[in-house]
């Protein structure tokens, strides 16, 4: 039987300290893994419906096939995997600025890492998704023109909640325009939040894109009697 808990793994990085574990809340329940930086979650595997559907509601509105995606953000991959699962995709690249959590992808760690790192269509690099996002050039290092379907963002907490105080300011309108600039006509922006709705980004987003749209999902915890909730930020460039 596995413990009850498990630090598989622990680094210190520029931006803190990383730690990723294995823990269960029973003896014969399931294992939930987390990544935790400092003394906040990066991600945990026991809340993951929102992620899954930042992919699966952005690919709903994404037309065509041998789709090209972006996802800003790995942590334990369940945006990617989820991207991955849709057949249409043909490209996935995956920007991630702590190597060390793509390193873990690499060498099976995590229960995704063969479905993620193991796919042939999906790359894994590390660099700043925020400034790869707002300067010139694209996400692939040997194409920098290259346009894409659809680019979705799973890093921060929300747009006034940061991981870190760098992304600040990349929910500004002109660094949005300036990733939506990396969007085919017609291509899917997508962002991931965890709090509340924030109407100037909402407002800043229907500057840029039409069919805005913020969806919210829903979900059980164990921790409070009415359901936690995610929000998705949709938007289709011009």
């Amino acid at each position: 039987m596995n413990p009850m808990f498990e630090e598989i793994a622990w680094e210190q990085t520029p931006i803190g300290e990383l730690i990723l574990r294995r823990r269960r809340l029973q003896a014969d329940g399931e294992d939930i893994w987390e990544i935790k930086l400092n003394d906040g979650y990066l991600m945990s595997s026991q809340f993951v419906d929102g992620e899954i559907a930042l992919a699966e509601m952005a690919l709903a509105l994404a037309g065509g096939d041998a789709l090209d995606v972006v996802v800003g953000g790995l942590g334990l991959g369940y945006t990617a995997e989820a991207v991955l699962r849709d057949p249409r995709v043909g490209q996935l690249v995956v920007i991630e600025l702590i190597p060390e959590v793509i390193a873990w992808h690499h060498q099976r760690l995590l229960p995704l890492g063969e479905a993620v790192a193991g796919d042939p269509r999906c790359t894994l690099r590390q660099g700043d998704f925020f400034a790869l996002a707002v300067r010139p050039g694209g996400f692939h290092e040997a194409d920098p023109d290259r346009l894409h379907d659809a680019i979705l963002i799973d890093i921060d907490h929300s747009t006034t909640h940061f991981i870190d105080d760098a992304s600040a300011g990349f929910y500004s309108e002109a660094a949005i325009a300036a990733l939506v600039a990396k969007l085919k006509p017609g291509g899917i922006f997508a962002l991931w939040s965890t709090d509340a709705e924030d109407p100037a980004f909402v407002a800043a987003l229907r500057r840029i894109l039409h069919e805005v749209q913020v969806e919210r999902v829903e979900f059980d915890t164990p921790y409070r009697e009415s359901p936690a909730f995610n929000l998705i930020y949709l938007g289709r460039k011009p």
